[in-house]
C-alpha cells in the first residue's frame, strides 16, 4: 500500500488552490500558512473562531487519546474501514480521504493500518481543535493534519473520495462540494442504546433519542445502512472519566450526575452505533 499526505488544499480566505514553499503553503494572492514545528497546518482564520479556543481542549484530547488507544472502540473501527474499503482492490484502489472532526486521529491510523495492500491513500484529518490536530500529528506524520472548520473546509471542489463524519456534525452541502461524484460520506451516529447505562446514572430521566433522517440529504443517496452493537466493560474510574470526557455528556449532565458517575469503580456500557454510506449523486 501507500500512504500519502493529500495535497489538494484550498486557501481558506479566498479559496484558491495552495501550493507548498518549503515550510509553508501559499495562494496566488499572496495568502502564506506556517506548517507548525509538529507538522501540522492552521487552515482556520481568527475571523471564523467563535471562541479564542474552539473544540476540545488538551485535557478531552489527552482523554480520547487513552480511551481510543485503549481499543474500546475498536469495532467501530473495522466498521468504517470496511465501510471505506467497500471496493479497495477493484476499480477504486487510489483514494482521498478527509476525517472530518478527526480528533487525535485514531480512525485516520486505523485506516492507514488497516487499508488493503493493493492501496493507495491520500488522507487528510481535520479537526477546530488545535489541540485535537497537534496531538493527531504527533502520533503520525504522514497524513496531511489542518486546523479548520467542516463549514468551510479548505479543500479544493471535487477532489475527494470518502469523508469520514464520525459523531460529529456533518456539513453536507459543503461535504457536497469537496466529494467527487460517487464519492461517499461514511458517517456514525450514536443509536438510541448507546451508554444508556452510563446515561442512566448521569441524567435523572433519559430523554427519547433524536431520531436520524430516513431520507438521503438532497444531492445525496444511502447506499447501505448497517449497526455496531456490543458490551464493553470500563474497568476503572479512570475509563469512566475518559469515555465522559469524549462525549458531549461531560457538559450536558449536571454537577450532581457527574459527581454518581465519579463514584463508580466501573461500569458495563452497551455500545450503539450506526454506520451509514451516503453516496454523492
Amino acid at each position: 500500500m501507500i500512504i500519502r499526505p493529500f495535497e489538494a488544499l484550498a486557501c481558506p480566505i479566498d479559496g484558491s488552490a495552495l501550493q507548498r514553499n518549503e515550510r509553508s503553503w501559499q495562494c496566488g494572492a499572496g495568502h502564506s500558512f506556517d506548517i507548525a514545528r509538529q507538522g501540522y497546518i492552521n487552515l482556520l482564520p481568527v475571523q471564523n473562531k467563535r471562541s479564542k479556543d474552539p473544540g476540545d481542549n488538551k485535557e478531552m484530547v489527552a482523554a480520547r487519546q487513552r480511551f481510543l488507544n485503549s481499543g474500546f472502540y475498536q469495532p467501530i473501527a473495522e466498521a468504517v474501514g470496511n465501510a471505506v474499503f467497500h471496493e479497495t482492490g477493484s476499480s477504486e484502489s487510489s483514494l482521498s480521504c478527509l476525517d472530518a472532526g478527526c480528533g487525535e486521529g485514531y480512525y485516520m491510523r486505523y485506516l492507514a493500518e488497516k487499508a488493503p495492500e493493493t492501496a493507495t491513500l491520500s488522507l487528510i484529518g481535520l479537526d477546530i481543535s488545535k489541540w485535537a490536530v497537534l496531538s493527531a500529528a504527533k502520533q503520525d506524520k504522514t497524513p496531511a493534519w489542518v486546523v479548520g472548520s467542516n463549514a468551510n473546509l479548505p479543500v479544493l471542489p471535487e477532489t475527494l473520495d470518502r469523508i469520514l463524519c464520525l459523531f460529529g456534525f456533518p456539513v453536507y452541502q459543503e461535504f457536497a462540494r469537496v466529494l467527487r461524484p460517487g464519492g461517499e460520506i461514511v458517517q456514525v451516529d450514536a443509536g438510541s442504546d448507546h451508554l444508556i447505562e452510563l446515561r442512566s446514572i448521569i441524567y435523572p430521566e433519559l430523554k427519547e433519542a433524536r431520531k436520524q433522517p430516513e431520507i438521503a440529504p438532497n444531492g445525496y443517496t444511502t447506499v447501505e445502512t448497517s449497526s455496531v452493537r456490543y458490551s464493553l466493560t470500563l474497568p476503572d474510574k479512570g475509563a469512566i472519566a475518559d469515555l465522559l470526557a469524549m462525549t458531549p455528556h461531560l457538559y450536558r449532565a449536571s454537577a450532581e450526575g457527574l459527581s454518581r458517575a465519579a463514584e463508580i469503580e466501573s461500569l458495563n456500557v452497551t455500545v450503539d452505533a450506526t454506520i451509514k454510506r451516503i453516496r454523492k449523486i
